[in-house]
C-alpha cells in the first residue's frame, strides 16, 4: 500500500473513532471512552509519522528537480501538447503547481525542468 493509500486509511478509521468518542460520551461510558483515545492517539503517530515520510520524499523529489540545469514556465500551447513536448525535450521533467510537489516548490505556474535549454 502506498503512503497515499495509508493516509486515506488512517482518516477514514481516525474519522470513525472520533464518531465512537462522541457516542462514547453521550452514553457516559468511561471505559469505552479510554479505549478509543488510546486508538486515537496511535492512529495520530501514526498519521504524522507517514505524512513525515511523505514530506521528505517530496523534498527530496523537488531538490533533484531544481538542481537541474534549465528550467521555465510552460506556455498554454505546449502544455495542450506535453506529448510533443517531451519528446522534442529528453529528460523533461513538467510540475504542475496544485500536486504536492508543486506545492513544495511553491510554484505558481506549470514548469518545465530539463537539463538542457528547451
Amino acid at each position: 500500500m502506498n503512503r497515499k493509500q495509508e493516509l486515506q486509511t488512517i482518516n477514514n478509521k481516525l474519522d470513525k473513532l472520533r464518531r465512537r468518542l462522541e457516542k462514547a460520551k453521550l452514553e457516559h461510558n468511561q471505559a469505552v471512552m479510554v479505549n478509543i483515545k488510546w486508538e486515537l492517539d496511535q492512529l495520530t503517530k501514526q498519521k504524522a509519522e507517514i505524512s513525515g515520510q511523505q514530506a521528505r520524499h517530496n523534498s527530496s523529489k523537488a531538490e533533484k528537480i531544481k538542481a537541474m540545469a534549465f528550467n521555465r514556465v510552460l506556455s498554454k500551447a505546449e502544455q495542450a501538447d506535453m506529448g510533443k513536448l517531451k519528446k522534442t525535450v529528453r529528460g523533461l521533467v513538467v510540475v504542475h503547481p496544485m500536486t504536492a510537489l508543486g506545492k513544495e516548490m511553491k510554484l505558481s505556474e506549470v514548469t518545465g525542468f530539463a537539463p538542457k535549454k528547451f
